[in-house]
């Protein structure tokens, strides 16, 4: 049961602070947007990711959840695994930040503004690890969006036509999700209404 402050905040997309700078060992160079069918050796993947980074983490890890659109059947993906990972303090890095270290994973990412947010970088395979703390709000939503499309196909389908015309044109990241956020609020005010969660 998520505590009722947390169910009040779900439905709230903070940005952050906009003149604080996220990038550990500075910005990533441009990359192609590559959306590619669903692979169903994307869950097998995850499976064993998340069993290394339990054994890394122990207790510390307080909850590890496959999400982003890796996770949902059937959908089309860039080859990237996202996982979040909660701790009880994002802050105290040392905590978590050298054990994932020995597995391969750099922090890349730290944005204390958004929800204490850390993204640690896996190149091979190509993974995204993000830190929050207990009870965020962002993951929440990841774990209700990823939900959602997994037991609605016209919204899944729908999603999955943003993605592909989002991809067209854009070498980076923050253009891709920009084009597709429309699609992924629409999809949250559906979720939220159905979950009560709007006046």
């Amino acid at each position: 049961m998520m505590p009722t402050w947390a169910l009040n905040k779900i439905t709230i997309f903070e940005d952050g602070d906009p003149n604080e700078n996220p990038w550990v060992t500075g910005e990533p160079k441009a990359e192609a947007i590559e959306v590619q069918a669903y692979d169903a050796s994307w869950p097998v993947l995850y499976q064993r990711l998340s069993q290394e980074i339990l054994h890394a983490l122990g207790n510390k890890a307080l909850a590890i959840a496959h999400v982003g659109s890796t996770a949902v059947l059937g959908l089309p993906a860039k080859p990237v695994i996202d996982i979040d990972v909660l701790v009880a303090d994002p802050e105290q890095e040392e905590n978590y930040v050298p054990a994932l270290n020995t597995l391969g994973y750099e922090l890349s990412i730290r944005e204390r503004s958004w929800y204490q947010h850390r993204m640690l970088r896996q190149e091979r395979p190509r993974v995204n690890l993000h830190v929050f703390g207990p009870d965020c709000p962002e993951h929440i939503r990841h774990i209700l969006f990823r939900d959602w499309l997994s037991t609605h196909p016209d919204d899944l389908q729908c999603y999955a036509q943003a993605k592909m015309q989002a991809k067209e044109g854009a070498d980076n990241v923050r253009d891709y999700n920009q084009r597709k956020q429309a699609v992924v609020r629409g999809v949250y005010q559906k979720i939220f209404q159905s979950q009560g969660l709007l006046n």
